[in-house]
């Protein structure tokens, strides 16, 4: 049973989540302590539809619960192989063999947690609120390996210092209804062009490791379709799919809406044309064909217009808070939002961002294992992705009086019966065990009290 604070204010969700890590460390969080969260996830019962099973040994959940806990015991697996507890724990070899295995569906299961857990989460939220898919990629560093399998030298844009790094792109696609977000897939991208290790060719091509490989060496945008369509198949309802600049192109805008999903992502000030009149402009004439609005200083002007490649948008022009001078472009697939209503959707798309911090700040992602295999970068992943959503349930609970279900309605009903005369003896009766339970001096001023 989750037990919930009704006097708890709610706070923003990058402090939620690490509030909600923090309560859980000090908890010192074991397997047997867990169970109740597993079960109410049916988290073992997601890694055998996935197909992660063993015929002997350990069994995976067993191993999947004791690499999950080890964030919240504050120790990696090296500290833990050192301490009084792995005295009854398998050895090293087994949780990296575990870890490593090339057929295990390790996407199958986080798309049946993350389905399962936004099924919890819907019946929570309003009807009329947004519920919003949210894409984007960040950096997955290992600079210090040499013999990662597909590791590439890759360009991290989104940082400040513009750099490259060794490791992968994490493509990463996440589901969010403006409170809870919770991570539903992902991709570790390598590159073609640039990649330093390639295909081992002792890998089966029938497992879904191999699978995985192959779409490492991928673009990003041949991989978001399908993505969306393994999410969408799950069950998993949303209308709108969120994209920073770096995705919002017209193929991909195309290919999104063919699926009956909407797009609202910033536009980058590119060739990209649009048609106004019969002409083509780009979005520097798009902006001063544009009329501009009266009142709002931050929304200055939109327009409705149409793509090149013939899917009609409207475009949202605001001012730029880094530079008053300058202003920033969100493109809306769907034409009937108000100019005001795209702003605050797209504005659900920074949760992500506060996902990327977490995981890697606070779930040791990157960090805690250390595996050359691309199987075991994929496992971790998913296993530090679980982490995340146990502790965004765990939030939404500790927030949400509706957790609660008839059981919060049947205690009030119960304060209500209770009338004046039995509430005053009841508070006799526990002021007479303090009483008893008292030294001398307290009984003297309980009994002149009385």
């Amino acid at each position: 049973m989750n037990i919930v604070n009704i006097d708890e204010k709610p706070v923003p969700i990058s402090s939620d989540i690490r509030n909600a890590f923090i309560d859980f460390s000090k908890m010192n969080v074991s397997i047997v302590e867990l169970r109740s969260t597993f079960q109410e996830l049916k988290m073992l019962k997601h890694l055998r539809n996935a197909g992660i099973t063993k015929s002997f040994g350990f069994s995976c959940g067993y191993l999947f619960q004791l690499v999950f806990c080890l964030i919240f015991e504050h120790q990696n697996w090296f500290q833990f192989l050192e301490s009084k507890k792995s005295d009854e724990s398998p050895a090293k070899d087994t949780v990296y063999r575990f870890l490593d295995e090339p057929t295990f569906a390790w996407r199958r299961f986080l798309l049946f947690l993350s389905a399962h857990t936004i099924g919890k989460v819907t019946r929570l939220t309003r009807h009329d609120r947004p519920k919003v898919f949210v894409l984007d990629d960040s950096a997955y560093d290992r600079n210090r390996s040499k013999k990662v399998k597909l590791l590439a030298r890759c360009f991290d844009h989104a940082s400040q210092k513009m750099r490259y790094y060794k490791g992968f792109r994490m493509l990463t696609l996440g589901w969010t209804d403006g409170a809870t977000f919770l991570p539903v897939d992902f991709s570790l991208l390598s590159s073609k062009k640039s990649c330093i290790n390639g295909i081992s060719g002792h890998i089966d091509k029938r497992t879904s490791g191999y699978k995985r490989r192959l779409e490492a060496l991928q673009s990003a945008p041949e991989q978001i379709p399908s993505m969306l369509q393994r999410a969408t198949k799950a069950g998993i309802d949303a209308s709108y799919v969120l994209m920073d600049s770096w995705f919002t192109q017209p193929p991909l805008i195309q290919a999104i809406t063919e699926q009956g999903l909407d797009v609202i992502g910033m536009v980058k000030k590119m060739k990209q044309r649009y048609i106004v009149d019969g002409k083509q402009v780009d979005l520097e004439q798009l902006y001063r064909l544009a009329v501009p609005r009266t009142g709002k200083k931050a929304l200055l002007r939109s327009i409705h217009t149409t793509m090149a490649n013939g899917v009609p948008v409207k475009v949202v022009f605001v001012r730029n808070r880094n530079k008053k001078s300058d202003w920033l472009a969100i493109l809306s697939t769907d034409c009937t939002l108000s100019d005001q209503e795209i702003i605050r959707i797209y504005g659900m798309r920074w949760d992500i961002e506060v996902f990327f911090k977490t995981s890697k700040s606070l779930l040791k992602l990157q960090k805690e294992f250390q595996g050359r295999s691309y199987d075991s970068l994929i496992s971790h992943t998913t296993i530090v992705f679980a982490r995340y959503i146990v502790l965004a349930w765990q939030n939404r609970c500790s927030t949400d009086q509706r957790t609660l279900g008839g059981m919060f309605y049947d205690v009030c009903d119960e304060v209500s019966e209770l009338d004046w005369a039995v509430a005053l003896q009841q508070l006799i009766e526990l002021l007479e065990d303090v009483f008893n339970n008292s030294n001398k001096k307290m009984k003297t001023f309980i009994k002149s009290q009385l």
